[in-house]
């Protein structure tokens, strides 16, 4: 079997672990989830990797080296999907790097340094509102107090989900490698936006990472008939969260020369009815960019409008912060090699910032660290019609497996 069919066909294998009808839902810490990770884990074994599973549910797949001594080089990305997402984001990277370690072994090419790859737990903070967990717990970035009582959307807490699984989250820091030799951690992962597409550039050298300051905010009135409540008595939840969403958008563009985003991805209305002026209402806030200035300025205006939204609707309002987490300058050595590298092999390229938080983020805490882009068609991402051709996938893998070389060979 050659390159491109292996690949076709080991994606296909992941893609089948689903449990929605439209698109692909395998959402972290759940039976989908996990049946696809003990497929993965069973791949890495056929290939002939030495196979574990740490006490954050991250799976680490090593293939010793000539000098079992040396740091390994780690490569890899995750297998868990937002709800209705596409059959790309995570997975890609994932069996890119099993690819890069196939490869190898056709090639009977035994390098110097271990080459672990890696299966992050929890990427996406579809679940439980917190992203990277997995990374996070590697990095010693894992606060379990904070975290254990996060619920998802069935009110099951994160502490229950990873205890289904045979995980116990009091354990977690077991999965810290902080201290640990590590020589570098590289990503391939989709651009999940038009840039590469719309430039004709194949391949995305990321400069660094736009980290998310996340917020669960409940706005809380009162319930009242909304036929009998006249519109000065009111203290409407809704609207109360609708001026909160409004000001953050008006902030947010004020700041778009810098990069910066915000948004409300999530709006629920406790026991809503078409009668009934809401009582209660939560919403999700996500707030990101690489200038640590202009966030915080998105983020001040977020507090100055909560407290002005109380005082004038009498409402109660609790903002709960979720995750802060700062922008991340990835490693420049491994920039300039990537570049070359692009240059050597003819692939058009493109040096840009990643505004989505990816595990490469928190790696960098261990270990200099690289990330790529390949194309995503039309920019879409996290949405059932996420596509990137195998041929733009491929040459994503040929640039990945140049760059764990040079990593994994001695220059000595």
């Amino acid at each position: 079997m050659n390159s491109k069919e292996r690949y076709q066909t080991l994606l296909d294998k992941m893609n089948q672990y689903n449990s929605g009808e439209i698109g692909i839902t395998r959402v972290a810490y759940t039976n989908e989830e996990q049946a696809c990770t003990q497929a993965f884990m069973r791949m890495c074994m056929d290939a002939g990797l030495a196979v574990r599973m740490d006490q954050c549910g991250n799976v680490i797949a090593r293939r010793e080296g000539r000098m079992k001594n040396l740091p390994p080089v780690l490569v890899g990305s995750h297998l868990d999907t937002v709800y209705q997402g596409g059959k790309f984001d995570g997975v890609v990277g994932v069996i890119a790097a099993l690819e890069v370690v196939h490869r190898l072994n056709d090639k009977r090419i035994i390098t110097d340094h271990p080459i672990e790859v890696i299966s992050f737990a929890c990427e996406e903070s579809s679940r439980f509102g917190v992203a990277t967990l997995g990374s996070k717990a590697m990095a010693g970035m894992f606060d379990k107090e904070k975290y254990r009582h996060l619920k998802d959307r069935n009110g099951i807490t994160l502490e229950e989900a990873m205890a289904l699984c045979a995980l116990e989250i009091d354990t977690v820091e077991e999965a810290n490698r902080q201290g640990e030799p590590i020589k570098a951690f590289f990503e391939l992962h989709i651009e999940q936006g038009p840039v590469l597409e719309k430039e004709n550039k194949k391949i995305g050298i990321v400069t660094g990472i736009a980290a998310p300051v996340r917020y669960a905010i409940k706005i809380i009135g009162a319930p009242s008939h909304s036929g009998t409540t006249p519109m000065n008595l009111r203290r409407d939840a809704l609207l109360g969260a609708s001026e909160i969403a409004l000001e953050l958008e008006k902030i947010a563009i004020q700041e778009q020369p810098y990069g910066t985003v915000a948004t409300v991805g999530v709006l629920e209305v406790a026991s809503g009815a078409m009668n009934v002026v809401p009582g209660e209402v939560e919403i999700k806030v996500d707030i990101r960019g690489t200038s640590i200035e202009s966030r915080q300025r998105v983020v001040n205006h977020l507090h100055e409008t909560i407290h002005y939204v109380k005082q004038k609707r009498g409402l109660d309002v609790i903002c709960q912060e979720l995750s802060f987490e700062e922008p991340v300058p990835l490693s420049e050595q491994i920039i300039t090699l990537t570049e070359k590298i692009c240059e050597q092999k003819n692939i058009p390229y493109k040096k840009m910032p990643s505004g989505a938080g990816h595990d490469a983020m928190n790696m960098m805490k261990l270990c200099p660290t690289g990330l790529i882009f390949i194309p995503s068609v039309n920019g879409l991402s996290h949405h059932p019609d996420e596509f990137t051709s195998l041929e733009d996938i491929l040459i994503g893998v040929d640039v990945l497996e140049e760059m764990v070389l040079q990593y994994a060979t001695c220059n000595e």
